[in-house]
């Protein structure tokens, strides 16, 4: 079965860098996509923010990557995503979650997977939105 293309979350990045856990949901989907085993999707907005999340200090500390580290991990990601510009979404619930939301209207086929609790409860978009454990477990 062709799994369809999804969009992971800053927070899914993150927390597959601070796990301890390899075989925990969050570090299989970062571990799956350095390792280009199903297909994701970044915007240039995402990936930006994946950066700037990543390089904060106090997070560098906890995961232990330079910044130069951040940059290597982060161009071995986009050489397996799809980059697609994103179209224009509904309302975002968190208004700080619109690029998510833009780049899930770019195209009918992507699900988002997130830890955001808000984000997983937003009824116009439920079905297309995935826990890490359940993206896992499919």
């Amino acid at each position: 079965m062709t799994r369809r293309p999804v969009i992971i979350d800053t927070n899914v990045v993150v927390a597959g860098l601070l796990t301890g856990d390899a075989a925990s949901p969050v570090a299989r989907i970062l571990d799956g996509m350095l390792a280009a085993t199903f297909p994701f999707v970044v915007s240039e907005a995402l990936l930006a923010e994946y950066r700037a999340v990543l390089v904060r200090p106090g997070l560098r500390r906890q995961h232990g990557l330079t910044v130069t580290d951040v940059d290597a991990l982060l161009t071995e990601l986009v050489q397996h995503a799809i980059v697609l510009p994103p179209g224009s979404g509904p309302p975002a619930p968190d208004p700080g979650d619109q690029l998510l939301w833009d780049l899930l209207a770019a195209r009918l086929d992507l699900l988002l997977v997130t830890g955001d609790q808000v984000l997983q409860g937003d009824r116009g978009l439920r079905a297309r939105i995935l826990s890490p454990r359940t993206f896992v477990d499919s």
